[in-house]
């Protein structure tokens, strides 16, 4: 999976991960055709669902979970976690993304910037702009992107190699 993680995640979606109740705008117990784009959505923690984001790094490799994706712009917005310390490669995406950090001392870098940033920290990148990060065991995010998730992979997707970095 060198290309782009959306292959992996639409994927993902046709064995029910979107279904799930994560990733749908809508509660587990919400039939879809109950969802609205003024329909509430309230997710607690311990109801979501978490999936692999390289499968191929087994168990200790990231997870995620889709929270909320816009069906007119595909606006994106889910949680990322690292059950283990790994480096998330040199990437860019279409349009701009935020982190929001909930747990761990992350570190990004763009160009020549690197930044640590802990718990309560915020960043946002443009659109386009090349950037990588370092995530602790136990690291927790909250990501959004401004339209549809794509990741454009400068070097390749991460490989077993980056875990425990």
């Amino acid at each position: 999976m060198s290309k782009t993680i959306w292959l992996a995640l639409a994927a993902v979606g046709a064995l029910g991960f979107f279904g799930s109740g994560c990733g749908t705008g809508r509660p587990a117990s919400a039939p879809a055709s109950s969802v609205t784009a003024a329909h509430a959505i309230f997710t607690n923690f311990t109801d979501l669902k978490w999936e692999k984001v390289w499968p191929e790094l087994g168990a200790d490799g990231p997870e995620l979970c889709m929270l909320h994706v816009d069906p007119q712009t595909g606006a994106t917005k889910f949680m990322l976690r690292a059950p283990k310390a790994v480096h998330i490669r040199k990437h860019w995406h279409s349009t701009a993304e935020t982190h929001s950090v909930l747990a761990g001392a992350n570190v990004f870098a763009c160009g020549a910037e690197r930044v640590e940033q802990g718990p309560g920290s915020f960043n946002r990148l443009p659109a386009r702009v090349a950037h990588e990060a370092w995530l602790p065991a136990g690291s927790l995010m909250f990501i959004t992107l401004d339209g549809a998730w794509d990741v454009n992979w400068v070097e390749g997707a991460p490989t077993k190699d980056d875990l425990g970095r």
